[in-house]
């Protein structure tokens, strides 16, 4: 070291500066691996937070959320990319460390923010949250990554598909391989459709309004509101640019809401199947949060019928209280468990039961259940959805509806559930679900319906209809 060199002072060291997008972007990540919480959850209260201190504005706002879903929906790309740019296992890396990994590969891979600015405002992240130290690893993997584009790097991680396709397609699309060949076995066909559901899957969904009937108009909603018309409900609005569905006055008043097209879907078929007698009496085995149950609780009130809405757990009951006040016609809410109900066989003319499941349907909106469920989680679901749907069929009279509905399209939540309750419990039948969402394409052979997020633009919505005959 020459003499000048010694005698230089050395720079002062300057403070990390914080980011307050990045930093609320990196919160509902740990919350999300932390705590197990869904981005859909976190997120909202976050925001929320953010623009009441005067830290946030729109664009701010659209950002975090960019960061805090793209990341998701592609985590399993970028591990495998960050896996080759790091000399140990990834299991060895730190969370919180993986967190602003994976926040600043998506900002280089994933938008349009330049190369310089998002290697240096994730490692200002990094030295604000993790430490100097720690700083330096992330500047040293982000800047090996910024190497290549998005292409170069999958090229170089995923198996070519001739020699793994299941693997190739889970890198590419970011989805674990069990789900991968879980999904392609419900599709059924080649690597196209596959292909383009699993990047469905990675698209961030539309906000779909669902306009109540005899509460609210579809024409109402789109005088509040920039919206383009729902593609298959009467009731349904698609929010043109995204927007903030609870600043609409409806919505605000409950007599409209959020809620996916496929969903709606569902409600309807069952509302509009034939049933041979009275309609008078309809019952929501299963009706927390209260979506399906408001729509369905509007579709009696027009016809004089009487919505029971049944929820196990307390605090979804209150929910599903909360969605059907002020509807004009009767109605009940109740606490009870489905699998050992307080209603007598035979009480009701239509039943739905919209059974809990893995929501392998619904991976546009929680990216993060991809990677939370296990194959193994279908065990614990599979006895369950089999009482439910036994416990419907009882409660239906002869001649009445269910509908069995799931937001997952595994063959193992869906035709193999409906086909072994009707073999083991008998006197009932499968009715055609097809002819009851008229204009809907791509339904398959029926009789039952599988709805898909590249074919219909809504969650994996699966529905069968059983008429019960003895």
């Amino acid at each position: 070291m020459s003499e000048q060199a010694r005698r230089r002072p050395p720079k002062p060291y300057r403070r990390p500066q914080k980011d307050p997008v990045r930093m609320l972007a990196f919160e509902a990540l740990r919350a999300v691996d932390e705590r197990d919480a869904y981005a859909n959850l976190v997120l909202p209260p976050l925001l929320r937070k953010a623009r009441e201190k005067g830290d946030f504005d729109g664009r701010d706002a659209a950002l975090a959320t960019e960061l805090v879903y793209g990341t998701l929906r592609r985590q399993g790309t970028y591990d495998a990319i960050i896996a080759a740019c790091v000399d140990r296992p990834l299991r060895e890396v730190d969370p919180p460390v993986l967190d602003v990994l994976s926040l600043g590969a998506h900002q280089l891979l994933g938008t349009r923010i330049p190369t310089h600015a998002a290697v240096s405002a994730s490692v200002e992240l990094a030295r604000v949250v993790l430490g100097d130290g720690r700083a330096k690893f992330v500047n040293a993997v982000l800047r090996k990554i910024s190497r290549q584009d998005l292409d170069a790097w999958v090229e170089q991680v995923a198996p070519p598909y001739e020699d793994d396709a299941e693997d190739h397609l889970a890198v590419v699309h970011s989805h674990p391989r069990w789900v991968v060949s879980a999904l392609w076995d419900s599709l059924g066909g080649g690597r196209a459709g596959i292909e383009d559901l699993l990047e469905a899957d990675n698209e961030r969904p539309e906000v779909t309004l669902v306009a109540r009937p005899g509460r609210s108009t579809t024409e109402e909603l789109a005088a509040a509101t920039e919206t383009l018309p729902g593609r298959w409900s009467p009731y349904a609005l698609r929010m043109a640019e995204g927007g903030e569905p609870g600043a609409i006055e409806a919505v605000k008043e409950g007599r409209a809401g959020v809620q996916d097209e496929g969903s709606q879907l569902v409600a309807i078929a069952l509302a509009n199947a034939p049933v041979e007698g009275a309609d008078t009496r309809w019952l929501d085995g299963c009706a927390g949060p209260g979506g399906k149950a408001a729509l369905l609780a509007a579709l009696a009130a027009e016809r004089g019928a009487f919505l029971l809405a049944s929820e196990k757990q307390p605090h979804r009951a209150r929910l599903v209280e909360r969605a059907l006040a002020g509807n004009p016609g009767p109605y009940q809410v109740i606490a009870a468990d489905g699998t050992r109900p307080p209603w007598r066989p035979g009480s009701f003319d239509r039943v739905l039961v919209d059974v809990p499941c893995s929501g392998l349907g619904a991976l546009r909106r929680r990216p993060e259940a991809r990677w939370r469920r296990r194959p193994e989680d279908l065990d614990g679901f599979a006895p369950l959805q089999r009482a439910l749907l036994t416990e419907a069929l009882s409660a239906v009279r002869i001649g009445g509806v269910v509908g069995y509905a799931t937001c997952s399209p595994h063959l193992a939540e869906t035709r193999v559930v409906v086909d072994d309750v009707l073999k083991r419990t008998g006197g009932a039948e499968l009715i055609d679900a097809r002819p009851l969402l008229p204009g809907v394409p791509a339904l398959g052979d029926g009789p039952d319906v599988q709805l898909w997020p590249h074919l219909h633009g809504t969650d994996a919505m699966y529905l069968a209809l059983l008429r019960r005959t003895a």
